[in-house]
Formats: structure tokens, sequence, C-alpha cells
């Protein structure tokens, strides 16, 4: 692998995003969908970030897409419009060579310059702990674990929330 560049994502690479995240809805537990939503469907839930102004990112080498991160509202009641959460997915066959690091890292900084106060992680499996741990790596501690709240192949899984304050946090007023 080459330079590894972290850019804002496009449209162009909506196409390796969605077989990105294919892999991980249909052999992985990080995502909780059961089936892996089209290209349109893809295409569609990043305009709505983008338009939205949030950061969406990916990681390339050779012009190839390794993986991508964004941030979007935590929850859609206003109250939370200062809180995000997080989601970075990185290729199969890409994982153990540091590119979510990056996504994830380039990401907290991209947040905090939005002027956003908190990041939140919804970890799909307790059993994920790569991305535990990535999470802990960049700052994040965990908040707790809801047990058992999805169910897919056949067994129950956990959630487990973690935090991490952007810039300011709550120390000061937005």
């Amino acid at each position: 692998m080459q330079s590894l560049l972290i850019r804002p994502a496009t449209y162009e690479d909506i196409v390796l995003i969605t077989a990105i995240y294919a892999h991980a809805v249909e052999f992985g537990t990080a995502s909780f969908e059961l089936e892996p939503p089209s290209q349109a469907e893809m295409t569609a839930r990043m305009k709505v970030l983008l338009d939205g102004g949030f950061p969406y990112l990916v990681a390339e080498s050779d012009g190839t897409v390794l993986g991508y991160a964004y941030a979007a509202l935590y929850r859609m009641r206003p109250a939370y419009r200062y809180t995000l959460e997080d989601s970075v997915y990185v290729a199969p066959n890409m994982h153990g060579r540091g590119i979510g690091r990056m996504l994830l890292d380039c990401l907290v900084t991209e947040s905090e310059r939005r002027g956003f106060r908190q990041m939140v992680a919804v970890i799909g499996d307790s059993a994920q702990t790569a991305s535990i741990e990535l999470h802990r790596a960049v700052g994040f501690r965990i908040s707790g674990t809801l047990s058992n709240v999805g169910y897919k192949f056949g067994r129950w899984l956990d959630t487990v929330l973690m935090q991490r304050h952007l810039g300011q946090g709550a120390l000061t007023k937005p």
C-alpha cells in the first residue's frame, strides 16, 4: 500500500463505500442491518449527511477507497444537536493496518472544527474488541452496555456505548 490519503468523500466513492458496508452487513456484527443497502440507498444516506454539513471521509490509496467514516446526529431531537455518532468501516482485507485509527482521528478533528461537542460510538456486539480498542485509543470511554438488544446470525448481541468530548465538550456553552 502506498501513501494513504484521508479526504472528504464524494459521490464518486459510493460504489466502494457500498461494497465495504455490504461486507460488514453480510459477515459482521458491527452493523445491525440484516440486508446490505443498495447503492441508491447509500447515495441517499450520503446526501443527507453532506447536505446537513456533517463530516464524511474516505481513506484512499492508489485511487482506491480502503475505508470510510462519517458522523451523524446521535439523535434527532433538538437538544442533541451538538452530539454526533461516529461510524467507521474499513475494507475487510485492510483491517489491522491503522486505517480505522486515521479515519477516526480525522473525523474527531473535523467534528470539533464544525463546533460539535460530544461524540458517541454505538458499537454493535460487545465482542467487537478491535472497535472498542480503536475508540479507546482515540479518547473514548465506555459509558455502558445495552445487553441483548440486537438479534443477528442466530444470536443476541449487545451494544457498547462509548463517548468522548469534542473541543470544549460541556465545559462551556456552545
